[in-house]
Formats: C-alpha cells, structure tokens, sequence
C-alpha cells in the first residue's frame, strides 16, 4: 500500500506536454486505478451528451414559443446593452 501511494505521487509529478505523454504517465498507474479513471472520463462523456441534448431541446422549445408568437425576440445589439 505504501509502495503504490509512493508511485502515485511520482507519477501525479510528471508534467505532460503532450497527450502522448500523459498517456504513458496514466499506462503506469495500477489497474484498479486506470479503470476507475476510465469509468469517470467515461461517465463525463455521457454528462456531456446528456447536457448538449438538454440545450438542445431548450433551444428547440424557445424556437417554437416564437414560432407560434408566445415568445418575443430582441435584437443582439439590444440583449449585449442589457
């Protein structure tokens, strides 16, 4: 257990430049730790989308209140001024 927090820290000290090189710095980490790291880039991905797809449906509900008059527009050069 010591022996692998002691090898976290080295690791978390390695400053990537790149994407290559941030990947060889997480490839050491153990197992246990690399997935759980993938199962949070994963889950982040899925927030991501989740959060898209909530904006989207908002801007699709705002385009339709205007459609059918129940919502008023300003110009941008009105909204930036307020």
């Amino acid at each position: 257990m010591i022996q692998r927090t002691v090898q976290r820290q080295r690791s978390f000290h390695v400053k990537p430049s790149s994407l290559e090189s941030l990947e060889a710095t997480l490839m050491q980490l153990p197992q246990a730790d690399r997935v759980h790291l993938a199962e949070r880039l994963l889950a982040s991905l899925d927030e991501e989308d989740e959060t898209l797809a909530e904006w989207v449906a908002e801007a699709e509900r705002r385009a339709d209140a205007h459609d059918r008059g129940d919502l008023s527009a300003i110009s941008l050069e009105d909204a930036m001024t307020q």
